[in-house]
């Protein structure tokens, strides 16, 4: 029976990882569409700094699920396309806030539509019931995994 279970949870992962990838492929078309030099990765760090604005990198790293190294490129390559700044920590010196420059301040008015597009498009047909039991079902397997990473 657990092994029946096993092979269950390992085609649901996939699953995930597929939609997942959807995802990240709706978004890179809408990029390339409109000649906007972004990676989906990219656009994860905007994603938080148009939630909150002057963001520590460490804070950033955890909520994108990046590495410090992984996380200092995405924001080198921001900088470059003129989407971001680094600025001191007032409180902190030692800390450098991540901030959007003008430039990423506008171009969410630009992502957001699509964005609410490719949910609309993915949650067709999935009630609100239904997405609610899946935040449930995924809370639950992060929370299985956290008991065991040390």
């Amino acid at each position: 029976m657990e092994e029946k279970k096993n092979s269950t949870f390992a085609e649901f992962s996939s699953t995930v990882v597929k939609a997942n990838m959807a995802f990240k492929c709706f978004m890179r078309s809408k990029f390339k569409e409109h000649g906007i030099d972004l990676s989906f990765e990219m656009l994860q760090v905007l994603l938080c700094l148009w939630e909150k604005e002057g963001v520590k990198q460490q804070e950033i790293a955890n909520i994108v699920l990046k590495d410090k190294a992984s996380l200092t490129l995405l924001i080198d390559n921001l900088t470059r396309r003129k989407l971001v700044m680094r600025t001191e920590d007032v409180n902190d010196r030692r800390n450098k806030l991540v901030t959007l420059t003008e430039e990423g301040m506008q171009l969410k008015c630009q992502i957001m539509p699509w964005i609410h597009e490719m949910y609309s498009i993915a949650g067709k047909g999935i009630s609100q019931d239904l997405l609610k039991e899946g935040i449930l079902l995924f809370e639950k397997i992060c929370g299985n995994l956290k008991t065991t990473v040390v």
